[in-house]
């Protein structure tokens, strides 16, 4: 049969839709472009805030009205705290949880959902479409035990739980062979890995010795996971320069008040370390604007951090309160106008701060992997995340390449060959 994926939300989710589409097509069902073109469309949600939830159900919605008879499906972590209010939808026929995610096969065929189609014509090569990408997502953990007051997904995750070792570096080999260049270790808390006394720097050492993987990127890290130890891991080259630290606020009291595990001053710290070793390095992270109780004072001392660390991107978020976490019941919730107008200095900052961190690259040669073409434009990502655009009539997929880095475009820079 035809089937349409969708994903929202954080590598994470990207690595387990890869999986499920892998089970798909294994079973001998095809991949396709978009819901109009599927017999059965699966959403893999994401609820981190009210906008994930609320763009979870927009596009529910909008892929029954583009094709009335496809078997729709919501799973992931929306699925997973309110399938009620997601099975409501109209033209929703089922609804799994992160629980039964991969389950699903299993679970269409038992409700008589997934079946045999015989293709026709129009199911050619151009119409099928593939989520195995250029950058191969893998899931190495899951789960958080760290309980943050604003986070909801311990509560739709559970507690942390590592993938055995061998079966990540089989995996990270079987990308390789299927010819992903760049390989994505992700899940909730990388850093914390440990599967039978194997930590991730001995899990990075494996993958590097085992594979023969072009590039390696880690998702995310906490800062308290930045050590020497672990940065000498990237004398090899396949490691990728970029480190995701999630900031969410520069105040050391709003800090507290999410009760984040590091202080503005740990952080530093750890973005020091790396600068020291790895001085090209980009660091990206998430900023909250207009967490409860987060004063003017507050705010202005986050911006202040945020501005004089210099991340190569910040990605923002309004505060969303999630029902059943500890700060959706504080009662000194910052008024929407105000969360908004801090969201907008917020990304103005972060719109600054990638054109900042590209400057110093410009007039040099980097090395691109180019991934997608939009109107003979081609974009792809350097090793340190800055990414690069370019025109070309040669089909550049999945090709590492390199480009001189001539100007500011977009949000990244222009390559010319």
């Amino acid at each position: 049969m035809r089937i349409a994926f969708e994903t929202l939300g954080c590598k994470l989710n990207q690595a387990e839709t890869e999986l499920l589409a892998r089970q798909f097509v294994g079973a001998g069902h095809i991949l396709v472009s978009s819901p109009a073109k599927a017999d059965i469309f699966i959403l893999n949600t994401c609820t981190v805030t009210h906008i994930a939830d609320a763009k979870s159900r927009h596009l529910l919605r909008l892929a029954h009205r583009r094709n009335p008879h496809a078997v729709v499906v919501a799973t992931g972590c929306y699925a997973q705290r309110a399938p009620d209010k997601l099975a409501e939808i109209e033209g929703v026929s089922l609804v799994a949880g992160n629980d039964e995610k991969f389950d699903l096969p299993q679970l269409l065929k038992e409700s008589g959902y997934l079946g045999n189609l015989t293709l026709t014509a129009e199911d050619d090569a151009a119409n099928v479409y593939s989520v195995f990408r250029t950058r191969a997502f893998i899931k190495i953990q899951d789960g958080c035990n760290n309980f943050c007051s604003y986070c909801i997904v311990p509560l739709v995750r559970g507690r942390e739980k590592s993938l055995p070792a061998d079966l990540v570096i089989a995996e990270v080999g079987n990308r390789v062979s299927d010819g992903a260049k760049e390989v994505v270790l992700t899940g909730t808390e990388i850093g914390s890995y440990n599967y039978n006394g194997t930590g991730l720097k001995d899990l990075l050492e494996n993958i590097l010795r085992k594979t023969d993987v072009v590039r390696l990127r880690l998702s995310s890290l906490q800062p308290r996971e930045i050590s020497p130890v672990l940065i000498d891991l990237w004398r090899d080259e396949r490691l990728c320069p970029h480190f995701h630290l999630p900031l969410q606020s520069g105040s050391n009291s709003v800090l507290k008040r999410m009760k984040r595990r590091y202080n503005a001053e740990n952080y530093l710290a750890a973005v020091s370390l790396i600068r020291s070793r790895l001085p090209d390095a980009a660091i990206t992270t998430d900023m909250i604007a207009g967490f409860p109780g987060e004063t003017d004072e507050e705010f202005e001392e986050s911006y202040d951090f945020c501005r004089r660390i210099g991340f190569a991107r910040v990605h923002v978020f309004p505060y969303s309160p999630r029902h059943g976490t500890e700060a959706a019941r504080m009662t000194a919730q910052v008024p929407d106008s105000v969360k908004t107008q801090r969201n907008r200095n917020l990304r103005a900052l972060a719109k600054g701060s990638i054109q900042s961190y590209t400057l110093q690259f410009l007039g040099t040669k980097m090395t691109v992997l180019w991934e997608k073409c939009s109107d003979g434009i081609w974009s792809g990502y350097t090793d340190n995340y800055i990414k690069v655009y370019t025109r070309s009539n040669e089909n550049l997929t999945n090709q590492i390449i390199p480009a001189r880095l001539a100007k500011n475009y977009r949000d990244g820079v222009w390559g010319e060959s």
